[in-house]
């Protein structure tokens, strides 16, 4: 390994529910409050609460090794789950609930302006994601990395893609989650910005729209980070397996690397204009792993599994510094065989007949202890 790895952080959003049924329930607030109430004095608590009181997030600490960050998630996830039964519910890394639900917005005074901005599609927003942050040095390397990874993310949707239902039916989609997402008026993916400066420019005039109350906002594909000096990308969908999440990190910080090292070079990024990455995006979100992708490298259809492979391969030298690319590869490959969670949800609706089976059996699989060689289980 290098002496020199970048940190990468992640926050899950999760959903509660009730084990027997499936329902989601409003519960956030009590979940947090004995979140709380369990933090040592004086230690930050990595539970908050999110848009919909149905869900609740946390954020690891920023790691360098994926074993460490396989351990962290494993510790999160259990923890959110021993708090939410003790007030009688579960959590499921659910993208979307299966059951039919009409969620409620979360208290608090920007929430409240949200909901009433966005009217419906505020409303209907109960969706889950998983965000990695992937430290950089600079705004200027920040964006940089922006324009040169956007080709790919939409693989990383399809690796995790996780909501093929939503409200009780099955949307023929592996990741629905992000088609709702994309009702935002700010989000998707975004041109090449070229600077810094025009990258914060864009910004401010979006917020001088007022469409936008602040610039957290502003939901790009992958944008620089508020308030962290890190590139968040943040197209996934909360990933079933805790595993499958290592992974989309180990893939991201690679990501990161490689377009960094790109940018150094002097090499320009791909002009894809963003009708095109729409498109790829939309794909990624309707096959997940079970259909055609978008190549990134062509711009054309191909199987799904060739396309991850050539992820893998664009980033194969980042992995190899970091000392991760046999994990990748190992992680890569059982992916491509298991599948992600979507196939896994309509397995098991298959297999047992209803909804609330595929909820009860995401709740268990949710604090699975993730398995990492370097270590997390």
């Amino acid at each position: 390994m290098t002496a020199a790895v970048r940190s990468v952080g992640v926050e899950e959003e999760l959903l509660l529910v009730a084990r027997k049924t499936g329902e989601p329930l409003a519960l956030s607030a009590a979940v947090l409050a004995a979140a709380s109430r369990a933090a040592p004095d004086g230690q930050d608590e990595a539970f908050e609460k999110e848009l919909k009181n149905e869900q609740v997030e946390f954020a690891t600490r920023p790691v360098t090794s994926m074993g460490e960050l396989a351990e962290e998630i494993g510790r999160w996830r259990a923890e959110a789950a021993r708090h939410a039964a003790g007030v009688g519910a579960g959590v499921a890394a659910l993208a979307t609930s299966p059951l039919p639900v009409q969620p409620s917005m979360s208290p608090g005074e920007r929430y409240r302006w949200v909901g009433e901005q966005f009217g419906l599609t505020a409303q209907e927003q109960l969706t889950c994601g998983c965000h990695v942050h992937v430290s950089v040095e600079s705004d200027e390397e920040g964006v940089a990395v922006l324009d040169r990874i956007r080709p790919w993310l939409p693989v990383l949707t399809a690796m995790s893609a996780n909501s093929p239902f939503w409200q009780g039916a099955d949307t023929d989609y592996g990741s629905y989650r992000s088609r709702v997402w994309n009702r935002w008026p700010s989000a998707g993916p975004t041109e090449v910005f070229g600077t810094a400066d025009r990258y914060h420019r864009q910004v401010a005039d979006m917020r001088a729209t007022g469409v936008l109350r602040d610039a957290g906002m502003v939901y790009f594909d992958a944008r620089l980070s508020a308030n962290y000096p890190t590139v968040e990308i943040r197209t996934a969908d909360v990933c079933l397996h805790a595993s499958t999440a290592v992974l989309l990190a180990t893939v991201s910080r690679a990501l990161v690397e490689t377009a960094a090292r790109a940018w150094r070079a002097g090499d320009p990024p791909p002009r894809i204009g963003v009708g095109l990455m729409r498109l790829a995006s939309w794909r990624a979100a309707r096959s997940g792993l079970d259909g055609p992708l978008i190549d990134p490298r062509s711009m054309a259809p191909a199987p799904a599994a060739a396309v991850v492979e050539a992820l893998l391969e664009h980033v194969r030298d980042a992995l190899e510094d970091s000392g991760d690319l046999e994990d990748a590869r190992k992680g890569v490959a059982y992916l491509l065989e298991r599948g992600n969670g979507a196939r896994a949800q309509r397995d098991v609706l298959r297999e047992r007949g209803d909804l609330a089976a595929v909820v009860e059996e995401c709740c268990r699989i949710t604090t699975e202890v993730p398995y990492h060689p370097r270590g997390g289980g």
